[in-house]
């Protein structure tokens, strides 16, 4: 399950609830691409934005409409009571995998995390990846902590936030981690920009957030990595570039959000406020970035 391109959709949105005929067909199209996992309430699918109800019932739909695709569900939550309680959720809800960020408030400290880590994964009956994200959590693991939560129960995946843009420092940072983590614990990468270089360095999968919205540019990245065609693989994600730029500029979930919108997969406006989606000369820039890019 934590191998190859795992696609993180949006979780489209208004202030009077969830837009689930626009989330159905966006996880539809993911199981037409054939991604090898769904990612559900990651960064991209707003969970910190919504209720716990409101989360049991976009697990439950990801679940219904991948069908045989493994979902991998974020339970991220301030209080370790709520991460319990999400993870019971999931679980209930048929989830393949957990997904579970550090979130808080109060600036976490490496035991408080560890023994987050600790307390979920001996309740969980399915595999847990741990959300390294230090650009939303604002938490930085080190290998050290790594490698301690890698010998829990249960952990199966880190998902990786990007590495340097360097082959070779890329390759130096993976085998780093790979020193301290169990063999069976894979690595998977995230930021889309260097994707190609997390994937050609050793990195199994790839937790992308362009994937949950254009499967097919991200899977022909995926598969030529895995094929060894590193290349080609890099060729193609340094295409995308210019969304990269935008990436950067405005945050992925920003430009994704628009992007959806500009494509018409979702309805204007698909953010919990106070997010806004891009406005007027970036919104025009992004649809030129588009059109050039072809990803439609």
């Amino acid at each position: 399950m934590f191998t190859g391109l795992s696609a993180f959709p949006l979780t489209p949105m208004n202030e009077t609830g969830v837009d689930e005929t626009a989330f159905a067909g966006l996880v539809e199209r993911l199981v037409s691409a054939n991604v090898d996992s769904i990612g559900s309430l990651g960064s991209t699918g707003n969970y910190a934005y919504l209720t716990r109800a409101e989360r049991a019932r976009i697990a439950e739909l990801f679940v219904q409409i991948a069908g045989d695709i493994p979902v991998i569900v974020g339970i991220g939550a301030l209080r370790t009571r709520d991460v319990l309680a999400l993870a019971e959720d999931a679980q209930t809800a048929g989830a393949s995998g957990i997904l579970l960020p550090p979130m808080s408030y109060q600036k976490l400290s490496d035991e408080e995390v560890f023994r987050l880590y600790e307390t979920v994964s001996h309740s969980l009956s399915v595999p847990l990846c741990v959300y390294d994200n230090p650009g939303t959590t604002h938490f930085e693991f080190s290998v050290e902590l790594h490698g301690r939560i890698a010998q829990l129960p249960k952990v199966s995946s880190i998902k990786i936030p990007p590495v340097p843009p360097d082959p070779e420092a890329a390759a130096k940072r993976i085998e780093q981690l790979r020193k301290v983590i169990p063999a069976d614990v894979r690595l998977g990468i995230s930021g889309d920009a260097l994707a190609a270089t997390g994937l050609n360095a050793g990195c199994e999968a790839w937790y992308s957030v362009i994937g949950g919205l254009f499967p097919e540019a991200a899977m022909a990245i995926t598969r030529a990595a895995q094929a060894g065609r590193k290349t080609e693989a890099t060729r193609l994600c340094e295409r995308l570039k210019p969304l990269w730029t935008l990436y950067k500029q405005h945050g992925s979930l920003r430009v994704v959000a628009t992007a959806a919108e500009l494509r018409e997969r979702v309805a204007r406006p698909c953010l919990p406020e106070p997010l806004l989606p891009l406005q007027d000369a970036d919104r025009r820039e992004l649809t030129a970035c588009l059109d050039e890019l072809e990803l439609f």
